[in-house]
């Protein structure tokens, strides 16, 4: 079965990938996957995510500063972030957010970076990719700070009533192979009340691989679970569910089919 799959997260700067990233990058296209986009953590990885860009005419960069990066961040990084915005090959500000999971010592820093990337988000008109765990509430009143700005809440595990919020928004919604755990009632009821022009399908390689290689790294050839799992929840077929979660990856990002 051949289907258009854009990965529309996957950190290949990512130190598990150093062994044979090029090989298989080289590869997708052999396997229906027709884009990438690698987002940045910090201004080095997102220097390497517009490098992998550069190289390979199916990447596509994002650049940002995720929430655990935020206890050392500074203005110049800003600054740094805010020059590869002005790159052709960066179509996104990410991956930005919120994160509570080992506590919230860094809480107000997170809060600063997130509102300073959102600013820049709405300076250069970009879409961004929001991280966010367990720091739901905080996430979502600042997202509402920037009504002229819009993204994609990445690998979502919030609620139904989560998704629907954003949606109102006008936000798009990404899963991943969480989607086919045995435990993923929560994001399955997500996923029931997101219509179909909304839905957007990612790995988070090399994290996150679907059943049957859950544990393994992850990469973007296993979007085939993940594909398949949503057009079982959404009665359609496999080939449908890859076409519209593609085509609507190349509306959010401004790329061409």
């Amino acid at each position: 079965m051949s289907l258009p799959i854009f990965d529309t997260h996957a950190h290949y700067t990512d130190e598990a990938f150093d062994g044979d990233r090029d090989e298989l990058l080289s590869s997708l296209p052999s396997f229906g996957v027709k884009k990438v986009v690698v987002p940045g953590c910090d201004v080095r990885s997102s220097r390497k995510a517009i490098e992998l860009a550069e190289k390979y005419p199916w990447v596509f960069a994002a650049a940002g500063i995720h929430p655990e990066e935020a206890g050392g961040a500074c203005g110049e990084d800003l600054y740094r972030i805010e020059e590869m915005l002005s790159d052709p090959h960066v179509v996104s500000v990410g991956e930005i957010g919120m994160d509570y999971h080992y506590g919230k010592e860094t809480a107000e820093k997170q809060k600063s970076l997130f509102r300073a990337q959102l600013r820049l988000a709405e300076e250069k008109n970009k879409p961004v990719i929001v991280h966010e765990r367990d720091a739901w509430e905080d996430t979502i009143r600042i997202v509402e700070e920037f009504p002229q700005v819009t993204g994609v809440f990445h690998c979502f595990g919030g609620s139904a009533d989560g998704a629907s919020r954003l949606i109102k928004r006008g936000w798009m919604i990404s899963f991943t192979g969480v989607l086919t755990f045995k435990n993923a009632r929560r994001p399955l009821e997500a996923l029931k009340v997101i219509p179909l022009d909304r839905l957007m399908i990612e790995t988070d390689a090399p994290y996150m691989s679907p059943e049957p290689n859950r544990g393994k790294r992850n990469d973007s050839r296993n979007l085939l679970y993940v594909i398949e799992k949503i057009a079982e929840s959404k009665g359609v077929t496999p080939e449908e569910a890859a076409e519209v979660t593609y085509r609507n990856a190349c509306r959010f990002y401004g790329v061409a089919p």
